[in-house]
């Protein structure tokens, strides 16, 4: 019997993903748990895994861009021992049912192609109306009933005229075209979007760093034995942040049409730069998390982003972002906002500077930092009182409750 390997849902509102790697040889024998192939979306790379034993016959190739529910390969179970073969070459098909092919997600049901771009012109949440189309399927003419029965579209501010589309660049010599990844698109398309509808403004202060390494000196050999993780800057700057988001909540929220939506929770997303291109994982619950738990989490995070095995839930729902630019040798920059949140933290390279400190000529490890943050819900005054919670917290770090000191 033959078992169809289909592209799983990996996220709402993601309908297609592209086959990043096949880890199976077509024909090769296959085992219930082998990771066969690696797909990858425009959030993150995912490992589809067999869940029958057989011989795989691959349908679709390394860089064919699939629909999910689409059919990639099949395992027969009954030709366990067929011999490997080169993967067929053929065109993408249609996304094909099959017994063994599980059912869209609700929220791929839940609006149409049509539909989603009258919701986005409109303002109507899609959740408030319902479906008639197959599966609960919100169609066109279910948006436009319901406007016709009562229900006032926001208004949408003016879309800017699409980009003239231009004749590829002829190449020269010494010069290739490569296409980008839908990883490094999905990048380019976010930060263009974060640019043209929120109103970013970026303040800037420096921190003397001297307490926090002292701190760290201190303590780092013990907290290294005790918890297998480093005592590194980031831990101090995730408590610093969350200490700042909780005084200034304006700072964790974000805006959804013409409210603004509140949290008392702070999820930090700590931007990660891979061989792919930047990520963000993000730490839950940052404000209940000790030093130690910071710290594991971060590198936990940091080891998937390396090799590729970050989840769609470990890089959801972030409140804030922390960018360090800094492990680059970056001495200043202006760091852009992670949509939809209204603020993000820019860390850079410490650097011996002479300061004034209590009328002296003193030198001292500094860090410029820089805030980010969207205008229309953020005051001037507002975002740098955040930023100077964050630098004082930083330079007076017992004020940060150094829980690791009295288990050490």
């Amino acid at each position: 019997m033959k078992h169809s390997v289909v592209a799983p849902a990996v996220g709402e509102s993601i309908t297609e993903v592209s086959i990043l790697k096949w880890n199976k040889a077509n024909g090769e024998a296959v085992s219930v748990g082998d990771v066969i192939v690696e797909i990858e979306s425009d959030k993150a790379t995912v490992e589809v895994i067999a869940e029958n034993a057989g011989a795989l016959q691959i349908q679709k190739n390394e860089g064919d861009v699939v629909q999910i529910g689409e059919v990639l390969a099949t395992i027969d179970d009954e030709a366990a021992g067929a011999s490997a073969s080169a993967p067929p070459t053929s065109t993408p098909s249609a996304p094909t049912a099959s017994a063994s092919t599980p059912p869209p997600s609700p929220s791929a049901l839940e609006i149409g192609p049509a539909a989603r771009r009258l919701s986005e012109q409109t303002g109507i949440n899609p959740e408030t109306v319902s479906g008639t189309g197959r599966g609960g399927r919100v169609t066109k003419e279910d948006l436009i009933n319901h406007i016709q029965k009562g229900a006032q579209p926001k208004a949408s501010p003016p879309t800017p005229p699409p980009a003239e589309k231009t004749k590829p660049v002829a190449l020269r010599e010494g010069e290739r075209r490569e296409s980008m990844s839908r990883l490094r698109k999905k990048i380019a398309e976010r930060l263009v979007a974060a640019q043209h509808t929120a109103a970013i403004l970026t303040t800037f202060n420096e921190v003397d760093m001297k307490p926090v390494m002292d701190i760290r000196k201190q303590y780092k050999d013990a907290f290294k034995e005790k918890h297998g993780a480093s005592l590194g800057f980031m831990s101090f700057f995730t408590r610093a942040c969350v200490k700042a988001l909780q005084e200034f909540p304006a700072v964790n929220a974000s805006i959804d049409g013409d409210s603004v939506i509140y949290r008392d929770f702070q999820d930090v997303g700590v931007a990660v730069g891979t061989d792919k291109g930047l990520v963000v994982p993000v730490l839950k619950g940052a404000q209940k998390l000790s030093f130690a738990e910071i710290e594991k989490g971060i590198l936990e995070l940091a080891l998937k982003a390396r090799d590729g095995k970050l989840s769609i839930a470990d890089m959801s729902g972030g409140t804030f972002t922390i960018s360090n630019g800094g492990v680059y040798g970056s001495m200043l920059s202006t760091p852009i906002l992670n949509a939809p949140q209204t603020g993000i933290l820019g860390m850079h390279n410490i650097q011996q500077r002479p300061v004034v400190v209590d009328g002296e000529i003193v030198i001292r490890p500094m860090m410029y930092l820089a805030l980010s943050y969207d205008h229309r819900l953020i005051d001037g005054k507002e975002a740098v009182s955040f930023l100077i919670k964050i630098k004082e917290g930083l330079e007076n770090p017992e004020n940060l409750g150094l829980d690791f000191k009295d288990e050490l």
